[in-house]
């Protein structure tokens, strides 16, 4: 690999999903003042997430369908071609 152009703070790093309070450890170079205690007892920088895996609702299942029946004839009567 080239030298120089790859993360040098390459460290472990706890992300919390805030909205599912669900948070997991892995490896990353992103900076933060934040810090947290993990379950091994050591301190970790700190990264919140706004959603994850475990709270967006493609995942979770709890989606909300929009109702689109008639939006094509709704769209055809608005913007469609006129009969003449």
């Amino acid at each position: 690999m080239k030298k120089g152009i790859h993360p040098t703070n390459y460290r472990p790093v706890v992300f919390m999903d805030i909205s599912a309070d669900y948070k997991f450890l892995t490896r990353s170079s992103v900076q933060t003042q934040d810090t947290i205690e993990w379950e091994d007892g050591n301190t970790y920088p700190l990264v919140k997430l706004e959603i994850s895996d475990k709270s967006h609702p493609f995942f979770t299942g709890k989606q909300v369908m929009l109702d689109s029946t008639g939006r094509v004839d709704r769209f055809n009567k608005k913007y469609g071609l006129k009969n003449k």
